[in-house]
């Protein structure tokens, strides 16, 4: 019996994680290659993409809440909130990840968000995930920006392609 218990428990985490590698072309033409994993026991997503410096890992911790972004080019983390309503689903992004990408298909929705020049004094606070991506690095939150009229005074902004279905812009003199 009690193998029997271990064997489905071994077979439940197995089920749980999706792994899904993907390879855009980049805007200038070059070759962008992203990692999607998702855990769907501890609902969390991580969306590595591996651009040299441009590179970036994130997490998104659908439990807390919360995305977290690794920037290599800024030496620097941004936490914030998870706009529920425009960050798909694990599901969601499961699926869409797997989809034949669609040359006809509209842009990517976008969020843009605005970084605090305050760094964050206790990365733990936010979990042991986003602790791990950003442990001995800058951290800093951001909040997202809304309306079209707010983007006039942003500068300095990092953008951050998940996948082929949502943009997100941390915007702000990041790590400085």
């Amino acid at each position: 019996m009690k193998a029997l218990i271990l064997i489905a428990a071994l077979l439940g985490v197995s089920i749980a994680t999706d792994n899904i590698d993907i390879n855009n072309q980049g805007n200038t033409g070059s070759n962008v290659h992203q990692t999607v994993n998702i855990d769907n026991h501890d609902n969390i997503a991580n969306v590595n993409q591996y651009n040299g410096w441009n590179s970036w890992n994130s997490i998104f911790d659908y439990n807390r809440g919360l995305f977290a972004a690794r920037l290599m080019s800024k030496r620097a983390c941004v936490v914030s909130r998870l706009n529920r309503q425009a960050v798909p689903s694990l599901e969601q992004l499961s699926k869409a990840s797997q989809e034949k990408q669609n040359p006809n298909a509209p842009p990517p929705r976008s969020l843009t968000y605005t970084v605090s020049q305050t760094r964050v004094k206790n990365v733990a606070q936010f979990g042991g995930h986003i602790n791990a991506l950003c442990k001995g690095l800058p951290t800093f939150y951001a909040t997202e920006v809304q309306g079209a009229g707010l983007f006039v005074n942003l500068h300095g902004c990092t953008d951050l392609g998940i996948l082929r279905f949502l943009g997100i812009s941390l915007c702000g003199n990041i790590g400085c």
